[in-house]
């Protein structure tokens, strides 16, 4: 059997027919060179969008099984297109759902996690010397249910389906060349990075960088599976490769990023007294949420602030949580800030170096910025500060730590 290499194609790759032919022809080339192509790909351009906007006009708040049962039918119309496409040009191709392709899921809707993969079916279609066309972002629970992966879940798609069959490679495919040192769109001279590691991708992409799903770089990572990042418009571009790094020579700042899909809480005077955090913080992780950095103050008469960010879309669900909390344990109120950015930089090794800490501290003092809240671990360091001056700073310290010089 030739050697599996899995191919992931977000949506900007297949926005349009024509989009489709250009990367039908992609996919044939692999095949004439001997592989046996695995093709994960994402709703075309901006659909997914359209079937929330569809959803919300209809209910506000409409249920997470019924979502994942809309959003899933994105990705369905891709995969039979594509399959379309490499038929038409003379070459056997075959598309699977998530539940055709043995893709099995916990039964948390909209942020279903991967179990298991059953590669029977897919092995088969492969022997059959079919090229195989997977809808990303899609499971089946234990109830016979359709789950979604959360945004950006095709990503995981990829590298879990390169996992179970052992593939030889594992590439995913943008609107961009691969990895830069910050977001192009926004930082003009930002440096495309020839190769990262998994620890530093993974932070990047938790801290807003949106080319890869953390969860898919963290499996990669677990499993030593090498992931490319190329681009679907420029096919001869060699990409930045994610790869293990055993040793750096010295600690440095090797990307910066911006992410202003936060909110940002804070319940003030809340009783000092043992397990009050724990009965606001379990319950909102009964309800999935992701919380990232947590503050609290002391204040006076025993009394303390809690603070903490949230993705902005899941504020609509967790208010009335909290709202609870606050009247039960007689806080005084529930403090919402939705105009704050989170501006990291990451770097293996970087917090050992107190010299990077206080360059970013002071560059922002320069800019005349405000530090409401820090984060910090072995590679990265996060500061939340005002939205409106985010791109400035963002620019500032890319320029400040000279990343626009990284290879």
């Amino acid at each position: 059997m030739n050697q599996i290499i899995i191919q992931k194609y977000g949506g900007s790759s297949v926005a349009n027919t024509e989009r489709i032919q250009h990367v039908t022809s992609h996919i044939i080339e692999q095949k004439k060179k001997g592989f046996s192509p695995v093709v994960v790909v994402s709703a075309m351009g901006d659909s997914t969008d359209h079937l929330i906007e569809l959803a919300k006009s209809i209910t506000p708040n409409p249920s997470s099984r019924e979502m994942d049962m809309l959003l899933s039918t994105g990705e369905q119309i891709s995969i039979s297109l594509l399959a379309m496409a490499i038929e038409s040009k003379g070459y056997k191709a075959i598309s699977l759902t998530g539940y055709q392709c043995g893709i099995q899921t916990d039964p948390i809707y909209s942020k279903a996690k991967i179990n298991e993969i059953n590669t029977e079916r897919i092995m088969a279609e492969i022997n059959a010397d079919k090229i195989v066309i997977v809808a990303g972002f899609q499971g089946i629970n234990s109830n016979g249910d359709i789950t979604t992966l959360g945004r950006g879940g095709s990503d995981t798609t990829a590298v879990a389906l390169a996992v179970a069959l052992n593939a030889e490679l594992c590439e995913i495919y943008t609107d961009v060349k691969g990895i830069y040192t910050a977001d192009p769109r926004v930082v003009k001279d930002a440096a495309l990075m020839q190769s990262i590691s998994y620890d530093e991708m993974l932070e990047l992409a938790k801290l807003g960088a949106k080319v890869m799903h953390p969860r898919s770089v963290e499996l990669a990572r677990k499993n030593n599976m090498k992931l490319v990042v190329r681009s679907s418009f420029e096919l001869d571009h060699h990409g930045t490769i994610i790869k293990e790094v055993k040793q750096m020579e010295k600690a440095q700042v090797r990307g910066v990023t911006l992410d202003d899909n936060i909110v940002r809480l804070t319940v003030s005077n809340v009783p000092d007294k043992p397990g009050i955090a724990y009965k606001m913080f379990s319950a909102l992780a009964a309800q999935n949420v992701h919380i990232d950095m947590i503050i609290q103050n002391l204040n006076h008469d025993d009394l303390n602030d809690i603070s903490f960010t949230i993705p902005k879309d899941e504020l609509y669900n967790v208010k009335p949580t909290i709202d609870a909390f606050v009247q039960e344990v007689n806080a005084s109120e529930l403090l919402i800030r939705t105009d704050v950015a989170k501006l990291s930089i990451v770097g293996t090794g970087i917090t050992s170096d107190a010299t990077i800490a206080s360059g970013l501290f002071g560059a922002l003092y320069q800019l005349g910025i405000n530090i409401e809240m820090i984060s910090t671990s072995e590679i990265k360091i996060s500061c939340i500060i005002d939205e409106k001056q985010a791109n400035e700073a963002l620019s500032e310290i890319h320029n400040f730590f000279q990343l626009n010089k990284v290879l």
